[in-house]
């Protein structure tokens, strides 16, 4: 169970009368609902409704039997104590009104409130009346509880528990609850942070608005409150206040544990890779050939293209030194770029060696709307996949700079290939061409690296994945920013298993990282 859980927990066994023994000496809730009706009228203010000034009807006023507050039975979501009784929550709180600030006052917004442990901030935020906001209307005293009424905030609620240099003016966006001596405000302000009130004010029929939905003032004040007497209120509110330190402890050590798990996941995924990427992840297969016959079987079917062997980007001719490949060190690797040992039926080779082409994609010419496309701009470093731009238009010169190879297809690893602490990320486009789109194609900022047909690519995104944090020193600076240059891509070292195995050390891969995905949640 989570901090948040247990918090939870602890406000619902609060708020239904089970967290602490009732007391038949401490009266009845319905006696107390009374004086805070006398108290709340004595003031001219209107009972059934915080809000308005106007006249109650007689159904208003009435306050007969256990259910004085005309509520109905589908209303009520619980059961409480005989001596409770329910009532909504404008019966129980009013307001002071709002105000135009005509001199230097202390403004508390919506972020003024700590919404982890729904506290105001220490440092108050003066302002002069000539730079007031329009929201800063509403008036508060000490005591009040106030809530944010807007639902990506409805934990924006505190207790105003100190004095302010400056006369304080709230948001509108925030519901002031001021409550008469009858009412314990600590009671009120956990009821209001409990998950059955939380569930009420974010109820879709509720919270309206599209950008920021929020309950208004005839919603939450009718929102239904279980009312305990008096003494029981601060007696929960001390049991509530006992158990919230060692919940707040708790979500410490929870927080620390869950960072130590990603920690964890993180390091197990980086031995995972590791151990594939040396030939340790699974066992080796004689039957499954040797990768020097594979890497022969690449040059020659590159050769047959009229491929660069050594450079996937270039066309020039080989030199001879270029064009031999004998022995375990066909391409050239020296004893110092080799960074551990791997098995006798894999080998090492260059990553130009193994792909059609590794090459920067180009910046798009906008004009008229005649055509779209969509463009990869960069890789996702947490999932390893590729984001794509929103779809842009394009006019028929513009579309002429792509041919069709430029098209990203399924399998393609794309690596970022600038500064500005994304150079080096690596993804794996697995993206289907978005509906409507003429094509997916790597704008300047992405490398594509497209491998051989006998080359599982799968696996190769997980040998660069690895050695991200090398890719990402890797770049030379230009008079702009730094950047990844195809021709160190094509220069990298990768440690080529045969075909059939890297298929199998994908499938164990891809069968065991989710298992670290989990030691993070």
């Amino acid at each position: 169970m989570t901090a948040k859980d247990l918090k939870n927990a602890l406000l619902q066994e609060a708020v239904q009368g089970k967290l602490v023994p009732q007391i038949a000496s401490e009266g009845n809730a319905r006696d107390l609902l009374e004086e805070i009706r006398k108290e709340k009228l004595s003031h001219e203010l209107d009972f059934a409704n915080a809000k308005s000034g106007k006249r109650k009807s007689k159904k208003e006023t009435a306050l007969a039997g256990s259910n004085p507050c005309d509520i109905t039975e589908y209303e009520i979501p619980f059961d409480i104590p005989e001596n409770w009784c329910w009532c909504r929550l404008g019966e129980l709180v009013y307001n002071h009104g709002q105000k135009t600030p005509e001199q230097e006052f202390s403004y508390i917004d919506i972020g003024s409130i700590d919404n982890e442990h729904q506290r105001l901030n220490k440092k108050e935020n003066i302002i002069t009346p000539d730079k007031a906001p329009s929201r800063a209307r509403k008036i508060v005293f000490e005591g009040d509880v106030i809530y944010s009424t807007v639902r990506p905030y409805l934990h924006n609620i505190c207790i105003i528990d100190k004095k302010f240099s400056k006369e304080p003016i709230a948001s509108t966006g925030f519901a002031v609850m001021a409550s008469t001596e009858v009412l314990f405000n600590k009671y009120l302000f956990y009821y209001l942070l409990s998950p059955i009130f939380d569930n009420y004010a974010n109820a879709t029929d509720n919270a309206k608005g599209v950008a920021y939905p929020a309950i208004n003032d005839d919603k939450l004040y009718k929102g239904v409150v279980p009312l305990p007497p008096l003494a029981e209120q601060k007696r929960i509110v001390a049991a509530i206040e006992k158990f919230m330190p060692l919940i707040e402890e708790y979500g410490k050590k929870e927080t620390e544990l869950k960072a130590l798990n990603e920690q964890i996941g993180t390091l197990t995924k980086k031995a995972i890779l590791q151990e594939a990427v040396q030939g340790k992840l699974v066992p080796q297969i004689a039957a499954e050939g040797n990768a020097k016959d594979l890497l022969e079987e690449i040059r020659k079917e590159k050769l047959s293209h009229g491929l660069d062997f050594a450079n996937a980007k270039s066309g020039k001719k080989k030199s001879k030194k270029e064009t031999a490949l004998a022995g375990s060190n066909p391409c050239d690797i020296t004893e110092e770029e080799i960074p551990f040992d791997i098995p006798e039926n894999w080998c090492w080779c260059r990553l130009g060696e193994i792909c059609n082409e590794i090459k920067r994609g180009k910046s798009p010419k906008y004009a008229d709307k005649s055509n779209f496309l969509a463009f990869a701009q960069k890789c996702n470093v947490k999932t390893g996949g590729i984001d794509l731009g929103l779809a842009l238009y394009l006019d028929e010169n513009s579309i002429t700079r792509y041919s069709e190879t430029d098209n990203l297809v399924q399998g393609d690893i794309v690596i970022n290939s600038t500064g500005g602490g994304t150079m080096g990320r690596v993804g794996l486009y697995e993206t289907q061409v978005p509906a409507g789109i003429k094509g997916v194609y790597p704008d300047s900022h992405v490398t594509v690296i497209r491998s051989i047909g006998n080359i599982n690519q799968h696996y190769l995104y997980y040998v660069l994945k690895l050695n991200q944090p090398v890719l990402e020193k890797c770049g030379t600076g230009s008079t702009n920013q730094t950047e990844l240059k195809p021709a160190v891509l094509a220069d990298f070292v990768i440690p080529l298993p045969p075909l059939a195995e890297q298929k199998r050390i994908v499938d164990t891969i891809e069968k065991m990282l989710p298992l670290c995905e989990k030691l993070g949640e």
